[in-house]
């Protein structure tokens, strides 16, 4: 009986530790307010019923399944959490009416292969009329990982407090990355010979390299920005790699012109096409040759 409820309570702490970083913050925008309705919908336990091991190990399944629900929805697993409570309420506050409560607390977890550190703080003031909340500090702490984009992000999200913008742009950047991987690792198995990744399916560049033209190579460079609002977005960029005698020869600019045309292939094909279209052109025994970018 013990041994179940130490494993229902530490469910109930990692999923009140999801929970809180979507239900506690301060509504953001519509995204924020969609989820916080949909954890108060999907989460209703309540442990005071319990009378049996029954009952225990009935609880323990649901709080399991309502976990896994909440990780593949948010992306987030939460590994460890605690939470401590301070009541700042003075008399003379308590007079007028007001409670003062601060919240602190620390989790840590990972969303796929990053994992990271929080800590914040919640101040609570409870009045006659209504109650608010604001976090009133925010500190996270991440692994040093291969992404260097996630440096200035996470600043911004500690200087703005914004707690629900980091979870969100974190899963929302680790599913651009995920996706990337595949791609890269699907052009490598289809053209083992012209495609080349020097870090791996991990890579940010791709390699195409052409067997029948020494020394001509176009590079695929593919960053995932994170903007000031925390928007996640994919910039992949060309750069062709050219021996000088062949910049020589083209009197049309058609190197020149390639990143140009790159972006308009982009724009009309998408991501995955125009990678196909890239490879397949380097893969002939011509030179490849780009729409031109001004029609």
């Amino acid at each position: 009986m013990a041994t179940e409820q130490a494993e229902v309570r530490a469910l109930e702490a990692e999923i009140a530790a999801l929970k809180r970083a979507f239900e506690e913050l301060p509504a953001r925008g519509q995204d924020a307010a969609g989820v916080q309705k949909l954890f108060q919908e999907i989460y209703q336990s309540d442990s005071q019923g319990w009378e049996s091991s029954k009952d225990l190990r009935s609880n323990l399944g649901h709080l399991e399944s309502e976990l896994l629900f909440l990780n593949t929805l948010t992306g987030i697993n939460i590994r460890k959490y605690s939470k401590k409570t301070e009541d700042l309420t003075s008399t003379e506050i308590t007079e007028k009416g007001i409670k003062k409560v601060l919240q602190r607390h620390k989790l840590s977890g990972n969303c796929q292969m990053i994992t990271f550190q929080v800590e914040f703080q919640i101040l609570e003031v409870q009045t006659k009329e209504n109650l608010s909340s604001v976090i009133t500090d925010l500190n996270i702490i991440m692994e040093s990982t291969t992404y260097p984009e996630l440096s200035e992000f996470v600043s911004r999200a500690e200087e703005r407090r914004d707690l629900f913008m980091f979870f969100r742009s974190l899963h929302c950047f680790v599913e651009w990355c995920e996706y990337r991987k595949r791609t890269f690792k699907h052009f490598k198995e289809k053209y083992p010979e012209a495609v080349h990744l020097s870090e791996g399916a991990s890579s940010s560049h791709m390699g195409i390299r052409s067997a029948s033209q020494p020394g001509f190579e176009l590079v695929i460079v593919w960053r995932i920005h994170i903007d000031a609002e925390g928007k996640v977005l994919p910039k992949l960029d060309l750069l062709a790699q050219v021996p000088r005698r062949a910049l020589e020869l083209d009197q049309n600019g058609v190197i020149e012109a390639a990143p140009a045309s790159f972006r308009a292939l982009l724009g009309v094909l998408g991501v995955e096409a125009a990678l196909e279209s890239l490879v397949q052109a380097v893969c002939a025994e011509a030179a490849p040759k780009f729409p031109n970018s001004a029609a």
